[in-house]
């Protein structure tokens, strides 16, 4: 695995991490015929937060970022990306489960949302994430904190927070 930091977030990221989010989710988005160049780059823009955003790199490069946003009852995991060449270097795997440890330590249910058919989601149920709830386009997970257990959304027979 390369050596890899994580900094916090500026608004002078946003660009950035927009460009990125364009390249890594547009297969995903193109395969659910929900793919606009601009739209994808405008809803990052529109929800970037840096104060929940960290940026990571490697060898001093910008390579990705992940935002943990907190909500009512549990943190979000959001705009978690990694640039394609350094995927599947264990790089993601290290970020979650480090986010984790904090989110464990803090007692946090983690939410998150991925897109239908994303090889992403191995990555989050093999760090816990367990189905929630789908529709067409998006697949919504939680984890609990290590130790506790939860009853998702649909065993209870509910729709998550949306937001």
């Amino acid at each position: 695995m390369a050596d890899w930091e994580l900094r916090q977030a500026s608004m002078a990221d946003v660009e950035v991490v927009a460009e990125l989010r364009s390249v890594v989710l547009r297969a995903d988005l193109e395969r659910l015929g929900r793919y606009d160049a601009h739209r994808v780059r405008q809803r990052l823009r529109d929800g970037f937060a840096p104060a929940h955003t960290w940026m990571i790199e490697v060898g001093g490069a910008f390579a990705g970022c992940v935002s943990l946003r907190p909500a009512t009852g549990a943190h979000w995991l959001e705009h978690f990306y990694l640039a394609p060449h350094l995927q599947g270097r264990g790089i993601g795997a290290a970020v979650l489960a480090g986010l984790l440890e904090q989110c464990d330590r803090d007692g946090t249910l983690v939410r998150l949302n991925v897109l239908q058919g994303s090889p992403a989601r191995r990555l989050y149920q093999r760090h816990g994430f367990r189905l929630e709830t789908e529709d067409p386009v998006d697949v919504y997970m939680v984890r609990a904190p290590a130790g506790c257990l939860i009853h998702t959304a649909r065993e209870q027979g509910r729709r998550p927070e949306r937001r």
